[in-house]
């Protein structure tokens, strides 16, 4: 039997720890025990093999940081295979190994000059090794195809060409589970952001399912099974996949939050806090920067999937300890995925409580050390918020501006080929416009605008940076339906948002509403059953009448 190895941190003592136990005891979290104080040391990554024409002991090292590689953890991985590089200079993996930590296929990271760079000299230096095998030489091939500079510069382009170069790679080594993993992630990584996405999915499945059998406990096998399985239609399938991952390695910020995309789209909401709980904790023990300066962005990511599980549950007060949280922690790295949960924990936790002054009011572009012109669809969020707040205040003015501010920052997001932000601001943007329509008192124009919303929205997979929409467009129509006192219609749109975003608190509330208007009582008394089951242990009281 070809030799496997379980993979274990063994990361020194760090500072780190401290700010974990004040964090664990401030917000009475499930503790996290860990064995010499920091976020992994001597703790289960997986299982991994992947044999490397380097020293005995590099071998072992390039193994570990390939874990951590398959869990997204991108910047510990490309800390351990810069060490080895820099102690074995003909290791060419490790070289390749740094530069596949320089992009990051499903996230919203996009590198920069630096990045490409000093990634396109990794590539160079994997290259010119004097000891790689075929095998190798095949993976540091298909790397350098993402930096390839003599082909179209666009992020997007550089992804296709790594995704087609994989490809070839699995279809030369069909059996060899590495190439196999990279090219079903490379394959999800370019899924259009459209209905076809869940083709996608389904091939990256049929990729995965048998590298998963035959080792359970990859990491690499299991997180892309997760992403593979985060559309619509497949969040019931792989229950064991998601659940094992959970646990696989318990001290990954990352691999504890992701099963947490499945429990959102199952309206697990318990779990969604479960995991969330553990993965900010996790975040917060192992610093992230060149020297330690900052809180991961996984703190970020989790705060803003506890926010929205809180919110769910009509348990506003723990929602708002968890929004503070994020406000209050200047030192999250700035980062797209930081910029979006800043903005969208503020926004939901005005908007899930119909809180609409709050909402007109919330301030744009905060904190302003972050760079907001790289991060359009995050900042579109905010004016989102401020534009439905004004609109159901009868802001015209305020309202018309945030609806403004959207084109622009619409235009600027589809200026940079980013197809997917572009859509969702599109969302936000016709939406504000129907709020708006409806402050004039032009109801048809309003219910056009939000019927657009709504199809688009549904047409538009969701980004893993967020739980769900902001607030679901067709939870929204239902809402404009409801007020426009076409109740069997606001029924149909609210029964549609539940089907995609199951067990929200306010889609129950709006189909008893609307269910008690148009005279189906017993759809309305299922609701009012269901409602008061997932707030059971909120505050929050269901508005019924």
């Amino acid at each position: 039997m070809a030799r496997q190895r379980q993979i274990a941190m063994f990361r020194p003592r760090n500072r780190a720890a401290t700010a974990f136990a004040l964090a664990a005891a401030l917000f009475a979290s499930p503790p996290v025990a860990h064995a010499d104080g920091s976020g992994h040391a001597a703790h289960a990554l997986g299982t991994v093999q992947f044999p490397v024409s380097c020293s005995p002991p590099a071998r072992q090292q390039f193994e570990h940081a390939l874990a951590l590689l398959h869990h997204m953890t991108y910047a510990l991985a490309r800390k351990e295979f810069a060490t080895l590089a820099e102690r074995e200079p003909d290791c060419a993996m490790a070289h390749w190994g740094v530069a596949m930590t320089l992009f990051q296929p499903l996230w919203p990271t996009r590198p920069g000059p630096a990045d490409l760079e000093r990634g396109a000299r990794e590539v160079a230096a994997a290259q010119a090794a004097p000891q790689q095998s075929e095998r190798e030489r095949a993976f540091i091939a298909a790397t350098a195809a993402f930096y390839d500079n003599a082909g179209p510069p666009q992020y997007w382009d550089r992804v296709r060409r790594w995704e087609a170069a994989m490809q070839k790679v699995h279809a030369a080594r069909p059996d060899d589970d590495e190439a196999t993993l990279f090219y079903a992630l490379a394959h999800l990584a370019v899924a259009p952001p459209d209905e076809r996405q869940k083709a996608y999915a389904d091939r990256a499945v049929e990729l995965l399912l048998p590298v998963y059998r035959r080792n359970p406990d990859h990491p690499g096998a299991m997180h892309y099974l997760v992403h593979a399985t985060d559309v619509p239609g497949r969040e019931r399938q792989l229950g064991e996949v998601v659940a094992k991952y959970e646990t696989v390695a318990p001290h990954n910020a990352h691999a504890l939050h992701m099963p947490t995309h499945i429990y959102t789209r199952l309206g697990d909401w318990p779990a969604v806090v479960r995991g969330n709980l553990r993965s900010a904790e996790a975040a917060l023990a192992e610093p992230a920067g060149e020297d330690g300066q900052y809180v991961r962005s996984e703190f970020a990511h989790a705060i803003e999937y506890l926010a929205y599980a809180y919110l769910q549950q009509g348990a506003d007060a723990q929602a708002e300890v968890q929004v503070r949280r994020l406000r209050d922690e200047p030192r999250v790295e700035p980062t797209f995925t930081t910029a979006f949960s800043r903005a969208s924990t503020a926004a939901r936790f005005a908007l899930e409580r119909r809180d609409w002054k709050a909402a007109a009011a919330l301030p744009v572009r905060t904190p302003d050390t972050l760079p907001w012109d790289k991060f359009p669809w995050a900042e579109g969020v905010a004016w989102f918020a401020r534009g439905l707040g004004a609109a159901h205040m009868h802001d015209i003015a305020g309202a018309q501006a945030a609806v403004d501010r959207l084109a622009q920052l619409e235009e600027a997001a589809s200026k940079s080929g980013e197809e997917i932000f572009t859509r969702n601001i599109r969302v936000l943007r016709l939406a504000a416009s129907a709020w708006l329509a409806q402050a004039r008192d032009d109801a048809p124009q309003a219910r056009r605008l939000l019927t657009e919303a709504a199809e688009l929205e549904a047409a538009t997979p969701k980004h893993p940076v967020t739980p769900g929409p902001t607030l679901p467009a067709y939870e929204q129509l239902g809402d404009l339906l409801l007020e426009q006192e076409r109740s069997s219609e606001a029924l149909a749109a609210y029964e549609h948002s539940l089907q995609l975003y199951p067990r929200r608190f306010n889609t129950l509330q709006g189909i008893v509403r609307a269910a008690r208007a148009s005279g189906d009582n017993a759809r309305a008394d299922a609701a009012e059953r269901e409602l008061h089951d997932v707030a059971k242990d909120g505050t929050r009281k269901p508005a019924l009448e």
